[in-house]
């Protein structure tokens, strides 16, 4: 996940964060699942592939899935 700002502290142990509308999850998370960024390490090159736009959706061509977990009944994968 890309980094992004917290917009504001709501409690001790819940921030806000500022993400933009196309991730889909709660602003507000515990501070637990913050963590500092650290930019990459020089000359380290991360090369994203681009995504494919199906039905206005961003979507992207997996190569290997590495790892499978179900979590609250929904299967989620390593890829």
């Amino acid at each position: 996940m890309e980094p992004h700002r917290i917009k504001e502290i709501v409690s001790s142990n819940i921030v806000k964060l500022e993400l933009p509308s196309s991730i889909r999850i709660h602003p507000i998370v515990n501070i637990s699942q913050v963590h500092l960024y650290k930019p990459q390490v020089k000359r380290q090159k991360k090369v994203l592939p681009k995504p494919v736009i199906i039905k206005g959706e961003k979507e992207f061509k997996v190569e290997k899935i590495l790892n499978k977990r179900v979590v609250w009944e929904k299967e989620k994968f390593l890829v």
